[in-house]
Formats: C-alpha cells, structure tokens, sequence
C-alpha cells in the first residue's frame, strides 16, 4: 500500500505540473494577445487623435482666414470713409479759401455815349484796381 500511495502523490504532482504549465502557457498567450490588442489600440487612438487634431488645425486656420478677411473689410471701409471725409474737407477749404481769400467791389457811371467801370480786386494785401471806359455804338 506504501508504493500505491507514493505512486499517487507523484501522479498528483505530475498533473499539477502540468495543470500549472498548461496554466502559464494560457496566460503567456494571454499576456501576448493583451500587448497586441493595447499596441493596435494605442495605434487607433493616436490616429484619431491626430485626425482630429488636423480638424481643429483646419478650422482655426479657416476661422483666422475669415476673420483677416473680415478685419480686411472693415479697415478699407474705414479707410474709403477717412478718403471720402478728406475729400469733403478738401473741397470745401478749396472753396472757403478761394471766396475768403479776396473779393472785389466796384462801382460804374453810365453816361449817353459810354460806360464807364471801376473795379477793385482785393487779394489779401494787394489790390488791382480796372478802370475802363466803354464807347457806346452810336446809331444814326
């Protein structure tokens, strides 16, 4: 009965050793297979995040172009408005210094044969006086 006994222990461990290596082998495979899977997934995962980084590169980028667009926009309307305001000022110093600038008075005679005119042009500190006498046709 002793032999019996010894034989089954050994039987035993026999079978748990190879249970367990049958076990670590499964898990090895496991192991292996999780790793796989993690890289793939690490993989996905970078490619969709650099994907939707590239998305929000592109709708930045649209969003700065359109706002330069617009900015662009409103400078050259500001600027045509500044252009036309210069205008309006300009033509209206032009007119005011042209009018302001001199003036001229005068007086005239007429008589039965001719007229006669005196005029005086006043420019700032000089002054151009016409004198002229004009013959009237005579008919008979």
């Amino acid at each position: 009965m002793g032999n019996k006994l010894s034989a089954t222990k050994i039987q035993a461990w026999w079978r748990g050793t190879l249970v367990r290596r049958t076990l670590l082998h499964a898990a090895l495979r496991v192991w292996i297979i999780q790793c796989w899977w993690r890289k793939i997934l690490a993989k996905l995962l970078e490619r969709r995040r650099r994907t939707m980084l590239e998305l929000n590169t592109r709708q930045i980028w649209a969003c700065v172009k359109l706002q330069a667009c617009v900015r662009m926009w409103l400078i050259r309307l500001q600027h045509c408005r500044v252009l036309n305001a210069v205008r309006v000022i300009q033509i209206c110093w032009r007119w005011h210094s042209c009018h302001t600038r001199g003036f001229f008075r005068g007086n005239y005679e007429i008589t039965e044969n001719e007229l006669k005119l005196q005029i005086d042009i006043f420019l700032g500190s000089q002054i151009c006086r016409i004198t002229d006498s004009i013959p009237f046709p005579i008919k008979n």
